[in-house]
């Protein structure tokens, strides 16, 4: 398992930031590492929603299937699966003043012989969270 958090403050109102959030299509926007996101069912966002998602790590796409879990009016959480990996996106938001802070956390736990390979991903899943850290307040900031 390896696990990252990154906690920035943005200017955005909370409702609007969690409004925008909610829909996983959009991480197309915030995270580098993403490269397709497609909502695979109609309707308002709600927990159950799905996504079909194209990553990019360590050179290489793999897919995986997300469900929102968790819809609240300070916290959203994604969970995402494959066959070699289980992902957890939790972000949290809070009002602080001069707008919001947002935490976001992620956690995979890999399946399989992957889980041998942890000690050598753990720099790239880093690596990747500090893009995150990075792009994601530009995106959340012109909201």
């Amino acid at each position: 398992m390896v696990a990252v958090q990154r906690s920035f403050t943005v200017p955005g109102e909370l409702p609007v930031l969690v409004d925008y959030l909610k829909d996983f299509a959009r991480t197309e926007d915030w995270d580098p590492g993403t490269k397709t996101c497609e909502r695979l069912d109609d309707g308002p966002v709600r927990v159950g929603s799905t996504w079909s998602n194209v990553s990019v790590f360590r050179g290489r796409e793999t897919r995986l299937t997300y469900r929102l879990i968790r819809l609240e009016e300070d916290r959203l959480t994604f969970v995402g699966e494959n066959s070699g990996v289980t992902t957890t996106d939790d972000l949290l938001l809070r009002r602080v003043a001069g707008g919001t802070m947002v935490t976001y956390r992620a956690r995979l736990d890999f399946k399989g012989l992957l889980r041998l390979a942890v000690p050598f991903l753990r720099k790239d899943v880093e690596r990747l969270a500090d893009e995150v850290g990075t792009v994601m307040p530009g995106v959340l900031s012109r909201l």
